[in-house]
């Protein structure tokens, strides 16, 4: 199978990358729409979302001075509910791709991040070509729902949550799961006997969903993300979550 790398440069058609240009509409509260079953992204502590989208979307709500509201859905119910207005964002570990740019417009990426694959220690699955033929369990509406597809003879087995994919890994019901490196890590440390495969998936950036048209918005997310990453606060977020190897 050829590795996928998904870039923003190749995605650009349809994606708004206005900044700064002086937006007149005052954003008093911002919806954010997410699935809390995605760490180190977001996740629930007691009864709190946190995670690095979390704190990257207050980060932004402050710099608009707005306050944030987190609504947690199933994933593929997020950009239903940004494109009906339900939520402003929708932030979520999610990729940019040419399906998305139909329904939505994104920012420009704040993360780069991979697919990977999990295993049972003992699989004969090393690299994705290995993948062909092999029942695979991916989270419904993820990236790995929809690169999965191209995978030869592969029977897919899609759950709404990441875990539940990783649970039926562990009772033998699927050959391997796709899904997000950091994600993988945090399961394969709470599951013994599963390890990721060391070549990734694939690479991909990830964006904020914004309702298409909506300019005004888009470009203050931009400004603020550009921000962020100018004065260092956006790398502080993904390191306090995210440690060096």
């Amino acid at each position: 199978m050829k590795k996928v790398f998904v870039s923003i440069l190749a995605l650009s058609l349809g994606v708004l990358t206005v900044f700064g240009t002086g937006c007149t509409k005052k954003q008093t509260e911002l919806i954010m729409a997410t699935n809390a079953e995605f760490p180190p992204y977001e996740y629930y502590d007691g009864d709190k979302i946190v995670g690095i989208d979390a704190e990257i979307a207050q980060a932004i709500a402050d710099e608009m001075g707005a306050t944030l509201v987190i609504e947690d859905m199933q994933f593929d119910s997020i950009l239903a509910s940004v494109q009906t207005g339900k939520a402003d964002m929708g932030v979520a570990g999610m990729t940019i791709t040419e399906d998305r740019l139909q329904n939505v417009d994104f920012s420009i990426p704040y993360a780069t991040a991979m697919q990977v694959i999990i295993v049972p220690e003992d699989s004969d699955i090393t690299t994705p070509d290995d993948l062909a033929g092999k029942t695979i369990g991916v989270q419904l509406g993820t990236t790995g729902d929809i690169y999965a597809d191209d995978i030869e003879d592969a029977t897919i087995e899609r759950y709404n949550k990441g875990f539940e994919a990783v649970s039926a890994l562990t009772q033998g019901k699927v050959d391997a799961v796709i899904i997000d490196n950091e994600p993988a890590k945090v399961f394969v440390s709470q599951n013994e006997g599963l390890k990721v495969v060391s070549e990734e998936f694939t690479i991909e950036e990830y964006a904020i969903a914004i309702k298409k048209g909506n300019t005004d918005l888009l470009n203050q997310v931009n400004d603020a993300i550009s921000k962020l990453q100018e004065s260092g606060k956006l790398q502080e977020i993904v390191d306090k979550y995210i440690k060096a190897e």
